[in-house]
């Protein structure tokens, strides 16, 4: 089986632009080794229950993406399946940009960083929001956050259709408080 996301991402615009810039051939390679990419395996996994943050881009009826950072407590966008994630929209989330965007269009990329270690996870799926009192309470209760008392309102589904890690070349290394203290206690011990 091909790679799900060079499937996905590789259109005849995109195939034209590696053509005339010379990494056709890479990309040919790529996509024909790698994969299928298609559900999540331990690796994915972890990397996804570490992250306070990431990026989630969807795009309106008009055709005019949107990208927004969503961010928690480590694992906070959890894997449900192989295939499914989830996340609790909390009460206060009043633009509701994606949530309206999906109504039209149910695309969503989603980029994972870690900084750190320079790592980047990208997921391409659909994704559906439900209101918090139309899904189960065991549902509500996989997307909860211990001791983090805001209202769920909705609850975010994500359904995997591909994934992909890119290189490092270009990712400068970030630490985050909590990270950076960490390292100087291991460096003075």
């Amino acid at each position: 089986m091909a790679h799900q996301f060079a499937e996905i991402v590789f259109t005849d615009g995109v195939r034209d632009a590696q053509e005339r810039y010379g990494s056709r051939e890479h990309n040919e390679r790529f996509a024909g080794i790698a994969g299928p990419n298609d559900m999540l395996t331990e690796r994915e996994v972890a990397h996804i229950s570490q992250r306070d943050s990431f990026y989630m881009a969807t795009v309106n009826e008009n055709g005019r993406p949107y990208v927004q950072h969503r961010g928690g407590p480590p694992g906070f966008l959890r894997v449900i399946t192989a295939t499914k994630l989830a996340y609790a929209d909390f009460r206060g989330n009043t633009q509701l940009v994606s949530v309206g965007n999906v109504s039209a269009n149910d695309r969503v990329s989603l980029i994972l960083m870690d900084y750190p270690n320079r790592r980047r996870l990208k997921i391409l799926g659909h994704l559906r929001f439900a209101n918090a009192e139309d899904v189960t309470s065991t549902d509500v209760a996989a997307v909860g956050l211990e001791g983090y008392t805001a209202r769920i309102e909705r609850v975010a589904y994500i359904d995997v259709e591909a994934f992909d890690w890119n290189c490092p070349q270009h990712i400068s290394r970030r630490y985050t408080e909590a990270e950076w203290q960490e390292i100087l206690e291991n460096k003075y011990e």
